[in-house]
């Protein structure tokens, strides 16, 4: 499983938050997104295509869910461990999976 660790500071902290996207990004998400300063992707992105549209918003942190398995999706982490305006966030696809970080009962955001 592939792991990452970024430190951020955002000048508003406004961060967008999507996931299971599956291949397709509706207008109405896109619209949602919209002023975020940074997007998260929370797995299952479904093709870099995806990507590619929400970075004409802002910048897209991802991790992979369980059905981002293609060649494309390699060198996206599993899990991401994010520390953005002295805020730690933890972003994982499977919420049965939180409880492997360590820290999970000091966390403010998973």
């Amino acid at each position: 499983m592939l792991s990452a660790r970024k430190q951020l500071r955002l000048e508003r902290g406004q961060i967008g938050l999507i996931s299971d996207t599956h291949g397709l990004v509706r207008p109405e998400a896109l619209a949602a997104l919209k002023g975020s300063e940074l997007i998260i992707h929370a797995g299952d992105i479904g093709n870099p295509e995806v990507l590619t549209a929400l970075k004409v918003i802002a910048p897209v942190i991802a991790i992979r869910g369980n059905n981002d398995r293609d060649l494309w999706a390699k060198g996206i982490p599993d899990f991401l461990e994010l520390k953005i305006n002295g805020i730690k966030i933890y972003v994982i696809h499977n919420v049965n999976e939180w409880k492997l970080f360590n820290c999970y009962r000091q966390l403010l955001v998973i």
